[in-house]
């Protein structure tokens, strides 16, 4: 189960963080007693819920996407030691914190998913974030094309299912997707102590 990044990029800006709020909670009711819940049996009883970053519009980024005609494939490294190939399909260019940034999203090559799948990793990553990134899914309404605006929240931002159990094993950002500035959004660090 991942968060939806445009359930709560339409929000006006006064529901936005209670959006977020009540979001995060359905997740972690998902994570705490659902039967496909990552989290291992053993530790469900335990579990009080993720940790997260307080909601920060500031961290809601119009993104304008660049379209790829022909995409390129990407290989990416996964947490089990294989690779799995994705294809690079657009890439958003945006501006946060005075900073030029862009990130790129993928579709699997084999997949007819919507979705795009963005993996990042940031300056929080192995100190306040996973160790080996985030995830933010998009889900564009409709085709995208050149010059389009569309909407990245990094308070969206979610930990692979890795995190929880070793039993999956998930894709590695790739290093064109490492940004050079901290995003302290979305999900932080779990761990069963927490």
């Amino acid at each position: 189960m991942s968060e939806d990044a445009d359930a709560t990029a339409t929000d006006a800006p006064e529901n936005y963080a209670e959006t977020l709020r009540e979001k995060r909670a359905e997740k972690d009711e998902f994570f705490g007693s659902h039967p496909q819940s990552p989290i291992p049996p053993e530790l469900r009883d335990e579990f009080d819920g993720l940790d997260y970053f307080e909601p920060d519009p500031a961290y809601r980024v119009s993104a304008t996407a660049r379209v790829h005609e022909e995409p390129e494939p990407m290989p990416m490294e996964t947490t089990a030691g294989n690779e799995v190939r994705y294809l690079r399909v657009v890439t958003f260019e945006f501006s946060l914190r005075g900073e030029s940034l862009e990130l790129h999203g993928y579709r699997q090559e084999t997949g007819d998913e919507e979705a795009l799948f963005v993996p990042f990793r940031d300056k929080t990553t192995g100190q306040q974030t996973y160790e080996n990134g985030r995830y933010i899914e998009l889900h564009p309404e409709g085709e995208l094309d050149d010059g389009d605006d569309v909407t990245v929240d990094f308070n969206v931002a979610y930990n692979p299912f890795c995190v929880y159990s070793e039993t999956f094993a998930c894709p590695l950002p790739p290093e064109e997707n490492w940004l050079e500035i901290a995003i302290p959004a979305g999900e932080r660090t779990w761990s069963p102590e927490n």
